[in-house]
């Protein structure tokens, strides 16, 4: 698997519900999230992966390395806790 595919793969089910939200703002703002692959590579063995969660103006990036295993999986945790705390960012800016 590709990494941007991944990532968009993790978007999607955002977008559609799939994983269970706290509160009525991260309800409105999934449809607003976009994962973005920001590493030089599409390999999730290559030396460093880099993911950007980002709401708008709003951002985070995660850096990973090749070496944890299930990659795709601490990928996908990391990208939803992410979503999750810009969200309460942005909850805070509104």
């Amino acid at each position: 698997m590709k990494i941007s595919e991944l990532c968009k793969m993790i978007e999607d089910s955002i977008h559609s519900g799939k994983y269970p939200l706290q509160n009525q703002q991260q309800e409105h703002f999934k449809n607003l999230v976009e994962v973005i692959n920001r590493s030089d590579s599409e390999d999730l063995k290559s030396s460093h992966i880099k993911i950007e969660i980002r709401i708008q103006n709003l951002y985070t990036i995660n850096n990973y390395v090749p070496n944890i295993q299930h990659l795709p999986g601490v990928i996908e945790i990391d990208v939803l806790d992410s979503f999750k705390m810009v969200c309460r960012r942005l909850e805070k800016v509104l």
